[in-house]
């Protein structure tokens, strides 16, 4: 294993971070939108999902860095952190369908995909790292939340 590495740490996390950030400048101002639509029992006020957003992609980087530093995991390390890119790519796009575009439909399935991803990145995360894998639960959770807000949204619009 690596030794603790703070640049490398921050790199992660930052990177995570701009991935969020960058997808929610392309998305444009989700406000007016989350104001007009009809939205599900239970969805949140528009404030917290920045704020839960934020909290997830340092999650993500945090676990993602301890993966990287595993070194004696070998392929298991390089699937988990393939499966992470993928799922960072397919949750990119999700914000740019749902508030860009204004595709309810697509952008429940690809909330429930992301949901899938995100399962299937904490399973190969354990593989290399208990802490890194349990790290990512309230992702998990949250996409399950955010994916039934998303086939809310699509029903009821």
């Amino acid at each position: 294993m690596k030794k603790f590495n703070l640049t490398d740490l921050l790199i992660f996390i930052v990177s995570a971070e701009l991935i969020g950030a960058v997808s929610a400048l392309i998305s444009g101002s989700f406000s007016p939108l989350y104001s007009e639509i009809r939205n599900p029992p239970l969805a949140p006020p528009a404030f917290l999902f920045p704020v839960v957003w934020t909290f997830l992609y340092a999650i993500m980087g945090f676990s993602a860095y301890l993966i990287y530093r595993d070194e004696e995991s070998g392929s298991d390390r390089s699937t988990a952190l393939g499966v992470y890119i993928i799922q960072l790519a397919v949750n990119f796009s999700w914000s740019i369908i749902f508030f860009r575009f204004r595709l309810f439909a697509l952008a429940a399935f690809v909330a429930l995909i992301i949901a899938v991803l995100v399962a299937a990145m904490i399973l190969s995360f354990r593989k290399v790292s208990r802490t890194a894998a349990y790290a990512n639960i309230p992702y998990l959770l949250w996409m399950m939340f955010a994916t039934y807000l998303a086939f809310g949204v699509w029903f009821l619009n």
